[in-house]
């Protein structure tokens, strides 16, 4: 396994991300199955672990504190601050007052006395970019964390973000079927040496081949609402998806282990954090983490399922009007 450099330190450039296991898709594992997957994680040698306040209103970072932080040294741990859930309601925050509250919280739950990488989960147009960033420079001095990024930002303002502190990451949607950083963030970080953590790096489960019907996804599922999963566009993409698995299976792969490394060709400053609450996807993303793809294979991957390719958009428009990255 090759590392990559993230926030001060060499990781896997597959990492866990942690928000399956308390939100957003539908019936999360028992607590008691949520810790074991994070000790079976750590166990075989995954050693970046990404977490959020809004994942279950503080539930992942608790089970997080609880699996693993007895093992603090090994691995690096992001946490995010600046969405504020209350039922229905959706709001950003991202005052100096509200990121130095949150990051205490986060703290408290996490059982730790730092975060390695703490980010503004979106952009606040309401507060002034200087007055953010000085929240996490101090928060950096203080020692409660090592580096500073944003999510789902976009150039302009990552680029006045770091002109008044050099920030670590950005951590954003990045797949085959979601490109929307190829508009300008993808050249920003490399650009400015920024280390680019792509999220839902696996189209939130499509792009595995496992989703036959998102009409059989429960209630709660937020994937109930999104363009690409509705009645209008499920089939298109389904096709899509069933070629590319195809195509992985030629390869000797899995059409998710394919997804995970067409995200990491991208360039050596890329990292993906596929969320799982099963211990057997996390082995089979973690296996990609050395698995060799062809440069043949990889293009024709990303010829096969592009922005021009899928049907629909990756967010309804109400949700898309909080997201500041560039958009198609």
């Amino acid at each position: 396994m090759t590392k990559r450099p993230l926030a001060g330190r060499d990781v896997a450039p597959v990492g866990l991300g942690c928000m399956n296991v308390a939100w957003a898709y539908g019936t999360a594992p028992s607590r008691d199955e949520a810790v074991a997957l994070f000790r079976h994680a750590l166990d075989a040698g995954c050693d970046h672990f990404d977490t959020a306040n809004i994942y279950g209103m503080g539930v992942s970072e608790e089970i997080l504190g609880e699996a693993i932080m007895s093992r603090r040294d090994d691995f690096l741990l992001a946490t995010k601050t600046g969405i504020l859930l209350d039922g229905e309601r959706r709001g950003i925050d991202c005052t100096p007052q509200s990121i130095t509250a949150s990051l205490d919280a986060s703290l408290k739950r996490l059982g730790t006395d730092h975060v390695d990488l703490f980010y503004m989960h979106r952009f606040d147009p309401d507060t002034p970019i200087a007055d953010s960033v000085g929240a996490m420079v101090r928060a950096i001095e203080a020692g409660k964390i090592r580096h500073y990024g944003v999510s789902e930002w976009s150039s302009a303002h990552i680029r006045e973000a770091h002109a008044v502190h050099p920030m670590a990451a950005i951590q954003t949607e990045y797949s085959l079927w979601t490109r929307n950083v190829e508009l300008g963030v993808l050249e920003t970080t490399r650009e400015l040496s920024i280390a680019l953590v792509a999220f839902s790096p696996v189209g939130r489960g499509a792009l595995t081949g496992a989703i036959a019907s998102p009409g059989a996804f429960p209630a709660n599922d937020i994937r109930r609402s999104m363009p690409r999963f509705l009645p209008e566009n499920w089939p298109d993409n389904l096709e899509l998806v069933r070629q590319l698995a195809a195509l992985a299976a030629e390869a000797g792969m899995t059409a998710a282990q394919l997804a995970l490394a067409w995200v990491l060709a991208q360039g050596p400053h890329l990292h993906a954090i596929p969320g799982t609450g099963s211990v057997v996807h996390f082995d089979e993303n973690h296996a990609a983490n050395n698995l060799p793809v062809t440069a043949e294979v990889l293009s024709r991957a990303g010829a096969l399922i592009n922005q021009e390719t899928v049907s629909g958009h990756r967010y309804s428009p109400a949700m898309n009007a909080s997201i500041d990255t560039e958009d198609f």
